[in-house]
């Protein structure tokens, strides 16, 4: 475990033991590259992704920004497409991320957008 990617992926998997997604309740799962950020809403009961919202979308992609400013644009997003689908609660998946800087932008964007978790 000297690297940071598998270290990550510990810490990923230690999260994932506690946090399901149900179709009541879907999982708002982070990915964070070093240039993008996606969010999906998936159901862990059918392992299929309800909804989903990342910074390469044509319209986020259009409006100029920094990272933070970005992620908490693809939040409101994945957000507003939740509320179209009657979703207003989720459970999130930080996805061995630290919460802070584009992580804790995308949760805000999320919360500002209609969604509870």
């Amino acid at each position: 475990m000297n690297n940071k990617s598998s270290a990550r992926q510990k810490i990923r998997y230690r999260i994932r033991k506690r946090v399901v997604g149900v179709s009541a309740k879907p999982r708002l799962s982070v990915f964070r590259s070093n240039t993008d950020i996606y969010a999906q809403l998936i159901n862990d009961e059918t392992g299929t992704t309800i909804a989903s919202a990342s910074s390469k979308d044509k319209d986020i992609k259009a409006q100029k920004g920094t990272k933070s400013e970005t992620s908490k644009l693809v939040g409101g997003a994945i957000a507003r497409k939740a509320v179209d689908l009657g979703v207003s609660a989720i459970v999130f998946d930080r996805g061995g991320y630290i919460y802070h800087g584009r992580v804790k932008a995308l949760a805000e964007g999320a919360r500002e957008g209609g969604l509870q978790f």
